[in-house]
């Protein structure tokens, strides 16, 4: 095994190649106990499956399979045979380069990245080749994860390795991103990192059942990544992927820093800006979803912006909020004559709630709260008076239950009536 190997692939391992080997090209490849047709096969192969190569025998070759250890034969044109030699490297290369652009041929692009690693000289693997292959191996790995429903056991002798991660109660099955990772330990160029960096924080691929502080480190690690990014040097399309996906994972923070301690207000101004620096016009079609998301997100938790509340006269209604059980805020509505021994109203939450929001009507008979239960979902609670006391209504963003969305009070009327701005993500 290339001494270099280690230095590039990491904890990512690779099959003990033979002297002669083959790769091969199609599913459904018969290894049969003799080299003929009618010969019931042992076994059907995978594409991307390395067999060693013993012999030939007419217009087959007498292999060994080390998965299955069974030896047999197989079709010559059904499989790729290589020698493994620096001379080869330049040849692997451009048939990688061309199965990266071919959809449907992942473990075969993942047989023959491993087969340069294994072929390339070090300082091939140290440079910009070996860099290149990286992107390409994680790259062909996160789509084998993402589209295919084949024989993933095929590709797990070269290090691949997949995790389930259950979202929105479904599973979905995702890459590990142990390429990924050690290209951003390498002299890679700034796309190539923005690459790496995206499959790295795919929202899609983050546990959804994670506790409280497991999420928050997550999250800033995920933060972290991302603001290591040189977004000025990307293109448009892929710098405002990178910029919505850190003002998405930022809008998230303030939320989680509000709840846990932490500097809330810089997350959020750290996610306002990288919003305000999407070039719209350079969204490609695909990316407006996730922009839109992820302005919703920093819009849902825009209240940490602000630094303290509107001064209220002790003697009008106000909020009073206040610690309760098992880690709950307790939202108090006070007044001169009803103070916090006995309130006008009390309501309880495990929500954040942005005490900076509230904002009382010109009668004194209704006020305007925003209450934040999770990271990408705020509501508005308005309390208001009426002969039998003081009421608590909550608006949500939506009727139904999206997953992304705000309430937001947008003003009193003459009448007395609340105007309301809502939005959300179904």
């Amino acid at each position: 095994m290339n001494a270099a190997l280690g230095i590039l692939l990491a904890a990512i391992s690779v099959v003990a190649w033979a002297n002669d080997y083959a790769i091969v090209l199609r599913d459904g490849t018969a290894l049969r106990p003799a080299a003929s047709s009618t010969a019931r096969p042992h076994t059907l192969l995978a594409q991307g499956e390395t067999i060693e190569v013993r012999g030939e025998r007419l217009d087959y070759l007498q292999v060994y399979d080390y998965r299955r250890e069974r030896g047999g034969y197989v079709r010559a044109s059904q499989v790729r045979r290589l020698v493994l030699a620096p001379e080869a490297a330049p040849d692997l290369l451009a048939v990688l380069r061309f199965l990266v652009a071919s959809p449907g041929n992942e473990p075969l692009g993942i047989a023959f990245a491993a087969a340069y690693v294994e072929a390339a000289p070090p300082e091939a693997l140290n440079g910009a080749a070996g860099a290149e292959v990286l992107e390409a191996f994680g790259t062909l790995a996160e789509r084998l994860a993402r589209g295919s429903r084949r024989d993933l056991d095929a590709v797990t002798p070269y290090g691949v390795r997949f995790v389930t991660v259950e979202r929105k109660g479904r599973l979905r099955l995702c890459y590990d991103g142990a390429a990924f990772r050690r290209l951003l330990a390498m002299a890679a160029s700034d796309q190539q990192r923005a690459h790496a960096a995206l499959a790295l924080t795919d929202p899609d691929c983050q546990p959804s059942d994670l506790a409280p502080l497991e999420r928050r480190e997550k999250d800033e690690w995920r933060a972290e990544v991302l603001e290591a990014m040189n977004d000025a040097a990307l293109p448009g399309t892929l710098r405002n992927r990178v910029l919505s996906r850190r003002a998405a994972i930022w809008a998230s923070l303030a939320w989680q820093r509000a709840r846990l301690g932490g500097d809330a207000h810089a997350a959020a101004e750290r996610a306002r800006l990288s919003l305000d620096a999407v070039d719209r016009a350079q969204l490609a079609e695909g990316d407006r979803a996730a922009y839109r998301e992820a302005a919703l997100r920093v819009h849902a938790s825009r209240w940490a912006l602000a630094t303290a509340p509107t001064a209220v006269p002790a003697a009008l209604p106000h909020i009073v909020t206040v610690p309760g059980e098992e880690g709950r805020t307790c939202v108090l509505l006070v007044d001169a004559k009803n103070g916090m021994a006995n309130p006008l109203a009390k309501h309880c939450t495990y929500a954040v709630v942005w005490h900076a929001s509230a904002t009382l009507n010109r009668a004194g008979t209704a006020l305007a709260l925003a209450v934040q239960p999770t990271d990408a979902w705020r509501e508005l609670w308005v309390f208001r008076k009426t002969k039998a006391g003081w009421k608590l209504r909550i608006v949500p963003p939506a009727a139904a239950n999206p997953d992304v969305g705000y309430a937001e009070f947008a003003g009193w009327a003459r009448d007395g009536r609340m105007r309301i701005s809502r939005e959300a993500i179904g």
